[in-house]
């Protein structure tokens, strides 16, 4: 990551997103991903995966073994790799896994968010908590708003 001017970073996320043992990643949201990159929402730093196996032990999965059926080009993806994502971080990723299921780790910049982020940090300012609202419990409230009829 010595290549990025931490001066000019965006706020940076992780995903970690678990894959059942059933349904193993088949690459369908590769093309999203892809998207988002192209349009400079966001720039992919580290995606890597990692299952957890029958006896519990994690296995980290090189992107082009792990099963994507179609015509997935995976160029940009096997690429990313910015050294954030190390095996620790992927042994504490699969142990949230159920036994058999792939977890695939995102860490990836919010590039649209540069310019806001740069002029509160020449500001002074700096980010003192974040954090995300699972859409479950966002409808769940949304459920519990909604005027009675």
């Amino acid at each position: 990551m010595s290549d990025i001017d931490l001066d000019e970073l965006g706020p940076v996320d992780y995903l970690v997103v678990e894959f059942p043992a059933d349904r193993q990643p088949d690459g369908s949201a590769l093309p999203l991903l892809r998207d988002l990159v192209e349009r400079g929402i966001i720039r992919v730093l580290d995606l890597a995966f990692a299952r957890r196996e029958a006896d519990g032990s994690i296995v980290g999965i090189d992107i082009a073994d792990v099963g994507l059926r179609g015509d997935v080009d995976v160029t940009l993806f096997a690429e990313a790799s910015s050294g954030l994502v190390d095996d620790a971080d992927l042994d504490e990723a699969g142990s949230a896994l159920e036994p058999g299921a792939t977890a695939a780790v995102l860490v990836y910049e919010n590039t649209w968010a540069a310019p806001f982020a740069r002029a509160l940090r020449r500001n002074g300012a700096q980010l003192v908590a974040g954090g995300r609202i699972p859409v479950q419990a966002l409808l769940a409230t949304l459920d519990t708003l909604e005027p009675e009829t």
